[in-house]
C-alpha cells in the first residue's frame, strides 16, 4: 500500500513537444515554452494537492551539476551532464516507487515500460493534456459558482451594507 503524498512527474521536453500550444512556442523561444508548462503545472499541482516534480535534460549541457529550482512550490530539475531526465526519473522510481504512488507523464514507450515494472503509472503526454484541461474546467466550474454566491449575498444586503463593505475594501488598498 502506497503511504504519503502522491507524486507526478514530468518529462519536461516530451511534454512540451506534444502540447501543440508549448512546441509552437518551443520553436519561438525555449524559455518561454519551458515557462508556459511551469505556468500550468504549478496551477495544475495547487489544485491536485499533489507533488509535482518537472524534469528537463541537460546532460547535453558540458559541466552542468544537476540544479534544482522551486516555482510557486512546483520543483524543477535540470538533469546533470550525460543524465537524461529518463536516467533521472528511474532513479528516483527506483527509490520511491514501491512506497510511494509515483506517477509519471511521458509519451516515450522505453520510460512507460520501465515506470510500470517499477511500480509506477504511467500517463501519456496527450492522456496529461486530457487531465490538464479537465482541472482548468473544474476551476472555472467553481470560480462561478463563488461567483455566483458572491452575487446571491449583495443581493442579499441592503444598500447601507454595501456601502460600509466598500469603503472598507478601498481603505486595504
Amino acid at each position: 500500500m502506497y503511504q504519503g503524498k502522491e507524486y507526478l512527474f514530468i518529462d519536461g521536453y516530451n511534454i512540451i513537444n506534444d502540447w501543440d500550444e508549448l512546441k509552437e512556442l518551443m520553436e519561438i523561444n525555449i524559455e518561454a515554452a519551458r515557462q508556459g508548462l511551469v505556468d500550468i503545472l504549478v496551477e495544475y499541482q495547487s489544485y491536485r494537492g499533489i507533488k509535482v516534480i518537472l524534469v528537463f535534460d541537460a546532460y547535453k549541457v558540458k559541466g552542468n551539476n544537476q540544479k534544482t529550482e522551486k516555482h510557486g512550490g512546483l520543483e524543477i530539475i535540470y538533469t546533470k551532464e550525460n543524465e537524461t531526465a529518463d536516467t533521472y526519473i528511474e532513479r528516483v522510481l527506483d527509490e520511491i516507487g514501491r512506497y510511494r504512488k509515483v506517477t509519471v507523464a511521458t509519451s516515450d514507450g522505453l520510460l512507460q515500460q520501465l515506470i510500470m515494472s517499477r511500480g509506477g503509472l504511467r500517463m501519456s503526454a496527450r492522456e496529461f493534456h486530457h487531465a490538464v484541461l479537465d482541472t482548468k474546467k473544474e476551476i472555472d466550474r467553481k470560480r462561478d459558482k463563488i461567483s455566483q454566491q458572491d452575487i446571491k449575498y449583495r443581493g442579499a444586503l441592503d444598500s447601507e451594507t454595501l456601502k460600509k463593505l466598500d469603503e472598507l475594501r478601498n481603505r486595504k488598498n
